[in-house]
């Protein structure tokens, strides 16, 4: 069984002050993301600014953060996008630059029928030979894979998982009930991982594990040592970040945050745009009352 962890982190991309990919600091955060509680890392997702990378800057993300980190967390290059012709090429160039698995988006904004999604699927798994993740998010895409769908493609030998973004957790229980065991289900929402562990889930694909992967990884593993008590207190004492870095479009907040904290992760790429006084305040208060900043 493929098992690319508990706790993945949806990686922001670095920029330098002329909003270039500041490679030095990619592997800077890569690091620190493994010493902190990520078990793997998702390159080049949304939360990495993909639909405003050009295919060279990911494939040479993928590269960077294989080397600075390969040997230690998986590494999943996020290779999906709304032509599946370029998302087969880019996941074929992900396999090239050594990344252990893939993640593919639901195709968004042509809204595909449910066989549309599937053969979309089908064919980035045909390109490769490595585990492939399934990334359902209808509040990006503007389509949800359905149940049923999720069925059909976990049928296919390297789609080995999917993160489920769709905020619904009888959509998850319903997924869980119409998949093997061994085919894994993250959390695609922060607030919603230990709901979404109770109904069976793996784990979750996270932005908020920038900032405290370590207490989710805790999160967790108390859920697994069956201490609910455990995993409770911790998912209600990080309730407030989890919706606080959600204040405005992610990853904005994120970035925003990690800031904050001395990573030089830079600004936004446009059309997103800085975070405003308020949330700038709301994030900066958040962050001290977990002691991330004084």
């Amino acid at each position: 069984m493929t098992d690319f962890g508990r706790v993945l982190t949806a990686m922001v991309t670095p920029f330098d002050d002329n909003l270039e990919v500041n490679y030095t600091e990619v592997r800077q955060l890569a690091r620190y993301l493994v010493e902190n509680g990520s078990d793997g890392i998702v390159v080049a997702g949304t939360t990495g600014e993909s639909p405003t990378l050009t295919n060279e800057e990911k494939i040479r993300l993928f590269e960077t953060v294989v080397d600075e980190v390969g040997s230690r967390a998986a590494v999943i290059a996020g290779t999906g996008n709304n032509d599946t012709a370029d998302s087969v090429f880019m996941t074929r160039e992900a396999e090239k630059a050594g990344v252990h698995g893939i993640m593919a988006v639901a195709p968004y904004y042509n809204k595909p029928p449910q066989d549309g999604i599937y053969n979309h699927f089908r064919m980035i798994a045909a390109a490769t030979g490595l585990p492939v993740m399934v990334y359902n998010i209808p509040g990006r895409a503007s389509v949800n894979i359905l149940p049923d769908t999720i069925s059909r493609l976990a049928q296919i030998d390297n789609i080995v998982a999917l993160k489920e973004a769709a905020g619904s957790l009888d959509q998850a229980t319903e997924v869980r009930r119409k998949t093997p065991q061994d085919f894994l289900i993250y959390s695609g929402d922060d607030s919603l991982t230990l709901p979404m562990l109770s109904v069976g889930c793996h784990g979750v694909v996270s932005v908020v594990s920038h900032i405290v992967g370590s207490e989710l990884g805790q999160m967790i593993k108390a859920f697994l040592n069956s201490d609910m008590e455990t995993a409770t207190k911790i998912h209600l004492d990080l309730f407030p970040i989890f919706k606080t870095l959600f204040i405005t479009t992610s990853p904005i907040p994120v970035k925003t945050a990690l800031n904050m904290m001395g990573h030089a992760v830079g600004g936004l790429r446009p059309p997103m745009i800085a975070a405003g006084e308020a949330e700038i305040e709301a994030i900066r208060n958040v962050l001290i009352s977990y002691h991330k900043i004084q």
